[in-house]
């Protein structure tokens, strides 16, 4: 460093708000604008899990929109993640079914475009990069082609002047409204092809994840897809349980609105919302900008957000936790002008988690799952383990750790010493989640001579039993003050 005396400034390289990483896998499954990624065909993003790390990787594997979500579903996932003012959380993990080479126009579109500064833009979010074409020109030869994601347009970059003040360019674009349920619910072939939620059974195989949250938004709150997202969590691969958010739509079949409680509440009973695997949504939020979210889509992120704070150990809810939002949103057509959160917890008592102003911000309402109702649990008539989000997780992450940890073990030899080992390291596991707080009492794990018969044993199946208690949520706190008349005895105290 050279000798220096005075004051003095630099400009120093940009830093970049980073994206928080955790390991708790976040997954959606959607259509996204691939159709703005150059070798799309051959890059692997059809029907296939893709990690994504931040809004650069989003536009790189995925592309991005910021308008048009409800044809581009996982651009409000993308927003949610990468541009949040709570902070940017990921990975997460996507399945995009949109594929331009089926989803697309029949006929190209023609444009006669006027060069200036030596490029011209065509601003589309439906273009089909790689079909573009110019009369009489070469990509690489006479013009580069890029797309502008913060303008939303392609842009094309003349490498020398053309002779003309006009250039005559065609086009195939992208008509995501093609895309159906049946594309969302995807299948497995003899083949050994994945389409669909069929996909997420690829995503232990190709990304090493075990999914923990799985949510669709713009699709979940079609039946027949909830009910194939619950079974997807279902002991996915054979081995892991995961954990769904869903919503509740703003319209019913018939194009009516649900834009109240009751008629929420209505939906959710008669369609079988109700999974102890799931929590439901309603209605949706709109942020500062105008842009509007579903709530399962930002239920996801802030658990993803919460369990990080956690390294990973799910037990606590996403229930009262700040979110981007500026209001509660019904539809454009609903005069319905919000609720409070005694309002809202009329909606928690029936086991939909919502969105209300408390404490000085917008944060999420409801830490049960799917399958709580209040009357029920008061009376004994739910497994107690459906009351909260937290207690089908935490002991999710107990089995699915348990899995990771001993699998790599299968097939060799289980001594005595052997099993009492993995008893001693389960024990610990347990011991450090009472340590954190995950779980209160005294966790057990035993081997078990009733759960272990010697026919059993003979054929090498082995069975740990586990007992826990997972922390409970304070879901409410009262303070009972009395009043008092003895505090008058102070006029007649002697001094």
């Amino acid at each position: 460093m050279p000798y220096l005396h005075g004051a003095y400034g630099e400009i120093g390289d940009s830093k970049v708000t980073e994206v928080r990483q955790g390991s708790v896998i976040c997954a959606y499954i959607g259509t996204a604008p691939v159709n703005l990624v150059r070798g799309y065909a051959e890059a692997g993003i059809i029907n296939m899990p893709v990690k994504l790390t931040g809004m650069g990787d989003v536009q790189n594997k995925a592309g991005y929109s910021k308008t048009g979500w409800e044809d581009f579903t996982l651009c409000e996932v993308f927003a949610e993640h990468f541009d949040n003012t709570e902070g940017d959380i990921g990975p997460i993990y996507i399945v995009n079914v949109l594929n331009p080479d089926i989803h697309r126009d029949t006929e190209p579109i023609t444009e006669e475009l006027t060069v200036k500064n030596n490029r011209v833009e065509i601003k589309s979010a439906e273009i089909i990069l790689d079909t573009l074409a110019i009369n009489d020109m070469a990509e690489g030869v006479d013009y580069t082609l890029s797309y502008n994601f913060s303008k939303g347009a392609a842009v094309v970059q003349f490498t020398k002047t053309p002779t003309t003040e006009t250039v005559t360019c065609s086009y195939n674009t992208v008509d995501a409204s093609m895309v159906d349920a049946a594309d969302i619910l995807g299948k497995e072939t003899e083949e050994g092809e994945y389409t669909g939620l069929h996909a997420m059974s690829l995503l232990y195989q190709y990304c090493n994840a075990v999914l923990d949250i799985l949510a669709a938004p713009g699709w979940s709150h079609n039946p027949e897809i909830y009910r194939a997202m619950v079974n997807t969590v279902t002991k996915l691969n054979g081995h892991w349980d995961g954990f769904v958010n869903a919503d509740i739509p703003l319209e019913d079949e018939a194009g009516k609105p649900i834009d109240t409680m009751e008629k929420a509440k209505k939906w959710a009973e008669d369609h079988a919302y109700n999974s102890e695997r799931s929590k439901v949504y309603w209605p949706k939020v709109k942020d500062g900008t105008g842009r509007v979210f579903h709530l399962s889509t930002v239920g996801s992120a802030t658990m993803l957000r919460v369990d990080l704070s956690h390294n990973g150990v799910p037990f606590e809810s996403p229930s009262n936790k700040a979110i981007m939002a500026t209001g509660q949103y019904f539809g454009e057509s609903s005069n319905n002008r919000g609720f409070d959160q005694q309002k809202a917890n009329t909606l928690n008592e029936s086991g939909i988690t919502t969105a209300c102003f408390w404490g000085g911000q917008w944060v999420l309402w409801g830490p049960h799952t799917a399958a709580y109702k209040y009357e029920d649990s008061i009376t004994g008539n739910m497994d107690a383990r459906a009351i909260f989000d937290v207690n089908l997780r935490m002991l999710m992450y107990i089995t699915n750790q348990f899995q990771i940890d001993h699998g790599t073990e299968i097939d060799s030899p289980l001594t005595p010493t052997a099993k009492d080992t993995i008893l001693n390291d389960e024990k610990r596991r347990l011991d450090n989640l009472c340590g954190i707080g995950a779980l209160i009492g005294s966790p057990t794990v035993a081997f078990l001579e009733s759960a272990n018969p010697v026919n059993q044993m003979m054929n090498g199946d082995f069975v740990w039993d586990f007992t826990v208690t997972n922390t409970p949520p304070l879901k409410s706190a009262t303070a009972r003050v009395c009043y008092t008349d003895e505090g008058f005895n102070a006029f007649f105290e002697s001094e």
